[in-house]
């Protein structure tokens, strides 16, 4: 990596006893990020954490810990414009593709737990930056494949494909990039819905004074290429292959018995996945990070109470693992007097665990 920051905001060494290190720290909600093969270090601040207000929506933070809107400020900022190229609305996720740019999932008008989406407001949509130049590449509009109810939530890639997760109605969304078809499979099957409560920190989550609903959320794809894993935030996990996912031509029951459970996941905040098959899933409840081998067995590799619901985890070019554990539990949209509980600041840690990187 190009640097490590420490509490403070400034450059430093973490100790090499400690299994976490604390990379940055930040005084607003962050829920993602994503390191390039040259160090630079992009974050993404969620509406529902406090990220709609006083900064950006995503951020690239310098090496003094300082964080820059990018692409830059207009990208940040609504400023009236509408249609494919305004400014981002609600930006849930941010990755860097295989292709090296940087996409991000703007979610548009949509609202976790609340009305339908407005008819004619802002759609959903992928946007991929090239992070060189700032300049977008692709502009993708989901309002094909979305509804009024949906979440869009998370991204990933497979060649041509991009398999996206709609965590408001449960579905997945496979995206060609070459034709351009959109198509929403596996909605509503019981793979992709969330059929059971949500407990971070050993309470249960709600929003809006009803127990929390988030549907088809966490997505990795195996490092072959053959596999999508996916999961509603609640657990558990389960597989399909991509080749199925992929076939526009293969009926919807046909799809939905490819579909196996592969483990028994608790309330998930993030995951990520190396180049050996290894999954990383994050226990929120008791503060954990699990590792899961291609076989489907559990190990703990680290618990610690600092690890707040940790979101989107990133693992970069040397194998290090990249944590942020940002209390989404803790806002006051998950708490049942919607009082905030959080305990600023919020904190990205890394485990250098010489991981093999996805290529």
């Amino acid at each position: 990596m190009a640097f490590a920051l420490g509490l403070a905001g400034q450059p430093g060494r973490a100790c090499a006893r400690e299994a976490l290190h604390t990379a940055w720290t930040s005084q607003r909600v962050l829920n993602a990020v994503a390191v390039a093969d040259d160090g630079r270090m992009f974050v993404s601040f969620p509406y529902w954490g406090g990220g709609g207000g006083g900064g950006p929506s995503v951020a690239e933070v310098d090496a003094q810990g300082i964080p820059h809107a990018f692409p830059d400020v207009r990208w940040n900022h609504m400023d009236g414009t509408k249609g494919d190229m305004q400014p981002f609305v609600r930006v849930n996720a941010l990755r860097i593709g295989p292709d090296g740019l940087l996409w991000v999932v703007d979610s548009g008008d949509a609202n976790v737990g609340g009305p339908p989406n407005p008819m004619g407001g802002a759609p959903a949509r992928l946007l991929a930056f090239d992070i060189t130049t700032g300049q977008p590449v692709h502009v993708i509009s989901l309002r094909a494949s979305s509804t009024e109810h949906s979440y869009i939530d998370d991204i990933r890639f497979h060649n041509d494909t991009i398999f996206v997760t709609d965590a408001g109605d449960p579905a997945l969304i496979v995206v060609n990039q070459r034709t351009g078809q959109q198509r929403r499979v596996l909605a509503h099957d019981r793979s992709t819905t969330d059929e059971r409560p949500m407990y971070a920190e050993g309470h249960l989550l709600t929003t809006g004074g009803h127990p929390a609903r988030v549907h088809a959320d966490q997505l990795e794809v195996s490092p072959d290429g053959s596999k999508l894993y996916f999961q509603p935030s609640s657990g558990p996990l389960w597989v399909a292959p991509t080749a199925a996912l992929e076939n526009p031509d293969l009926p919807a029951p046909d799809l939905a018995r490819t579909v196996k459970l592969f483990y028994n996941t608790p309330t998930t905040g993030g995951t990520a996945i190396d180049g050996d098959g290894n999954l990383y899933v994050s226990d929120v409840n008791r503060l954990r990070i699990l590792r899961l081998t291609p076989q489907g067995r559990a190990t703990t590799l680290v618990r610690d109470r600092r690890l707040v619901w940790a979101d989107a985890m990133w693992i970069d070019n040397h194998g290090t693992l990249w944590i942020p554990a940002v209390q989404l539990n803790r806002t006051a949209s998950f708490q049942p007097d919607g009082k905030s509980r959080l305990r600023l600041p919020v904190a990205i840690y890394t485990m250098d665990l010489h991981l093999r990187p996805v290529r």
